[in-house]
């Protein structure tokens, strides 16, 4: 394949997307007929109100959920009903996934926690997967953390480190769900300085879920999502690198 073939497949296709679930006797639609394109590359913001869907949308990107009806294709392969096993494998390979709660092990070291993709998706030597472990923290401005645990970590300390985790792969697409949520605004500002920047470093398309802004300014494009519909598909103007307040 051609490197313009190869850039005219989209990073992600979501295409007549559906989720409907059942609340007692009676069925509640939370997507309804959402399609939208992300290309290599782009730096897509998703934002809604509380409830508008969004990040269940997200978690069907990232095939920790099923779709009622449509489809998710990543990277030209359709995820949304793929085995068990065959999803995982490929999740593995194309996805990294930043948690707005930062899903670190309290068992793990700072460093171990990014290494732990590595070690459970990734053949190659140990020594590599150490190397490129130590140099995201370095890139985090945590290399002096990493034998730490995450609860002697504060809580941009430990979204940091969950940034670093989420490209130990260098998977081509990175999605993250509010990930300044639990932080203030200066910590919030400082992950999402990082986050753009590992993402300009890396080359890999984001998708990132926001209510907020500020965050969202960051975007190429923003896609609003209100009562479970694409609201707007809009390109933007990124603002450059948030103010820390």
């Amino acid at each position: 394949m051609t490197l313009s073939a190869s850039l005219s497949v989209p990073s992600i296709r979501v295409s007549s997307l559906t989720k409907t679930i059942r609340n007692g006797t009676r069925s509640v639609e939370i997507l309804r007929g959402i399609s939208f394109d992300v290309c290599p590359g782009e730096f897509v913001a998703i934002m809604g109100s509380s409830g508008s869907g969004k990040s269940t949308l997200l978690g069907l990107l990232a095939g920790l959920d099923s779709p009622t009806s449509g489809d998710v294709i990543l990277q030209g392969t359709s995820i949304s009903y793929l085995a068990e096993d065959k999803l995982a494998t490929l999740r593995g390979k194309l996805i990294g996934f930043v948690f707005q709660s930062y899903q670190l092990i309290p068992t793990l070291t700072a460093l171990e926690n990014v290494l732990l993709p590595f070690e459970l998706n990734s053949s190659a030597a140990q020594t590599e997967g150490l190397d490129r472990a130590r140099g995201l923290l370095a890139a985090v401005s945590l290399a002096d953390r990493a034998d730490h645990y995450p609860v002697q970590l504060s809580g941009g300390e430990q979204q940091r480190v969950a940034l670093a985790r989420a490209f130990i792969l260098r998977p081509p697409i990175i999605l993250a769900d509010e990930p300044t949520g639990n932080l203030d605004s200066k910590n919030g500002a400082q992950v999402m300085d990082l986050l753009l920047d590992l993402n300009r470093r890396e080359g890999t398309t984001l998708v990132l879920v926001t209510h907020d802004a500020a965050v969202a300014a960051n975007a190429s494009r923003i896609l609003t999502v209100r009562d479970g519909a694409l609201l707007s598909d809009l390109p933007h103007v990124p603002q450059g690198s948030m103010v820390t307040a």
